[in-house]
This record gives structure tokens, sequence and C-alpha cells, in this order.
């Protein structure tokens, strides 16, 4: 495969902003930015990003084999599995390919995708393109390979400001082949849930690649399903004791019945802090439990450098469903080195 670089020094840092999918917009000052998922047809706008980025910026040794990049090879490249563009009023200024292991054609099987060419034009830079085009990449690729389990980029260990922003953008190093550095991220993944006992054998399944020191952060509304959840992970993990909400208690231990770790379940809806949630005054050591946090967006996170999200959410029932079922939409998103590699259950 193909090697890539980003664009000018090897920085793309620019503000952050709201993003999407395939055909997300949003703005770049009083400017409007589209970002759209697109096929060989697009290799020409592509073409015309990858140029003037890739032109931008400091000579490398050895060079980037993106400025030899043409029509016919675009076209190529993106008729396998696509890529997208960011443009700002019609006009292309971002550009990324993606680039799936595996033969041409064939859906990756817990495998990586490459984010191969990305780069903005030299006067789209310092808008927040590049970090609203990862965002979108990101959601496009947990949407429509679904088997896709990490996202990787390559950057060059000459250009510490490309590193930088990638990690920002969530990516850990994962490998180092000079003067390559290797980023990967987590794909995000979705779960249609049907029903309640539905849930539990989600949760169920997730358990089982659960270990001591995990720790999740649960959101929902009010009966999203959070408690029945935590139930299933108690189930998979073989805990004492039945798994109800922690509202009034704010914290319960759930000792193993086996060898495996304890589950410590909080409700953090009440607290008005990460230091609060620090220092609650459990009969166990995290490090030994699996811990689940609910309402714990924005706070949990401080327990561990590799948090688990995930977040129920309501769906429409098809018209033809049965009226007893009651849906859900369930994003697991992985952060930190944690969870590279670890493979979550399929769909």
């Amino acid at each position: 495969m193909s090697t890539t670089e980003t664009g000018r020094h090897g920085d793309p840092a620019e503000g952050a902003g709201a993003t999407g999918t395939t055909g997300t917009t949003g703005t770049t000052g009083a400017e409007e930015l589209t970002i759209r998922a697109v096929g060989p047809e697009a290799a020409g706008a592509v073409l015309a990003v990858v140029r003037a980025a890739f032109a931008d910026r400091v000579p490398l040794d050895p060079p980037t084999d993106a400025l030899s990049e043409d029509i016919d090879s675009l076209t190529t490249k993106l008729s396998h599995t696509g890529g997208m563009v960011a443009e700002v009023d019609g006009h292309p200024v971002a550009a990324v390919v993606f680039d799936p292991e595996g033969e041409p054609g064939e859906e990756p099987d817990h495998a990586a995708v490459y984010l191969r060419r990305f780069g903005v034009a030299p006067a789209a830079q310092g808008r927040g393109v590049a970090r609203r085009l990862v965002a979108a990449a990101v959601e496009h690729v947990a949407r429509h390979l679904p088997k896709a389990d990490r996202l990787v980029v390559l950057a060059r260990e000459e250009l510490p400001a490309t590193i930088g922003f990638w990690r920002e953008q969530g990516f850990v190093e994962t490998g180092r082949h000079t003067p390559y550095v290797e980023l990967s991220r987590p794909v995000p993944r979705r779960y249609e849930v049907p029903t309640a006992e539905a849930m539990r054998e989600l949760a169920e399944r997730l358990a089982t690649v659960l270990r001591a020191g995990d720790v999740l952060v649960l959101t929902g509304e009010l009966g999203a399903g959070k408690t029945t959840f935590t139930q299933g992970l108690g189930a998979g993990l073989g805990v004492r004791g039945g798994v109800t909400s922690p509202t009034f208690v704010i914290a319960r231990v759930h000792p193993s019945l086996n060898s495996g770790p304890a589950l410590v379940h909080v409700d953090a809806y009440r607290l008005h802090g990460s230091a609060e949630l620090d220092d609650l005054d459990l009969d166990t050591d995290l490090d030994q439990a699996v811990t689940v946090v609910e309402w714990g967006e924005g706070l949990a996170e401080a327990l561990t450098d590799s948090p688990l999200q995930v977040r129920i959410l309501r769906e429409l029932a098809a018209p033809d469903a049965d009226p007893d079922d009651d849906p859900r939409v369930v994003e697991v998103v992985r952060a930190g080195a944690r969870w590279v590699g670890a493979r979550l259950p399929m769909r």
C-alpha cells in the first residue's frame, strides 16, 4: 500500500468544529463547509487538493510519493472504498482516501482502514477543516464499513506537529518504521437493539472482552436502558447480587463469583466533578474491578486514559414492528491504547 502524510509542514491542526458524514455542513467563518463521501468520479477534485496540500510543505527525505498521484491512480484508489471531500462554497479544500486492508473489493474483517492522502489546501488551513474531516471519516467508516476495527494513519517522524495533531484526534502510536510513525484509533461500533433482552445479551457479549481496570462511561436518557445494560454486564462477568439502579447509594460493588473482576456500578448524576467520583469510598480497588459509571460523561474519563463510552439512544420502531418492542441504538466508542486491537462483538 502507498504511504501518506499530511499537508502544509505536515500540520493540519486547526480549530475544532462540528461534523457529520456523507452530507455534513458547517461554517468556516462566513463560508459554508460541506463534507461528503465520494467515489472515482471525484478523482479530479481529490487530485487538486493533494497537489495543493503536499506541494506547500517542506521537502522530506525520502520525498513523499503523494505528488506522483494522477487521475488514473486516484480513480483506482477511490473505486475500491472511496473517500471524502470537504468543500467550501462548492470548491474542494480537503480530501482523504480510504484504503482498507485486504484485497480490493473485499470488506475488511476486524481489519484496518488506512486514511491516505489526507490533506487540506493552504487557503483553507487554520479554520478547523482538518478536524472536521477526521471526525466525518470516523463516522463514515463506522456506518458503512461495519467490519472495520481501526483507522490507521502514517505520519513522518520529521513532522512532530502532524503526530501531535493525530494524537489530538484520538489516535495512539502503534508502530514505528523509519521514516514513518503508525498511529491508530478504534472505529466506533453501533448496535441495533430491538428489545430489553437483546440489550442484556449485547452487554453479556461485551463483558467477554472486559478486564480489571476497565472503565465504562454509560450515557442515555432516563429509561433508555442503562441499568438493563449493566445487568447484562453483571451476568457476563459472573458477579454476585442483582444489579439495580444505584441512584440512592451512588455506588454499589458486586464481587465476582469466580476469579474474575468485581463490578463497580456508579451513578454520577449527583456528583459535581471528577474529584468527587475519585473520592468515593468503595470497598474495592478500581484497578481490580470493571467500573460502570452512569451519567459519567465528562467525569469518569478522569479515572482512566482509555475509557469505553457506551451511549444508548432511543430509536423509532418500524411501522410493522411488534408494539412491545422498544428499540435502541447502542454506540460504543473506544478511546486510548487499551482498545486498539481489542475486538468488540460484531453486530
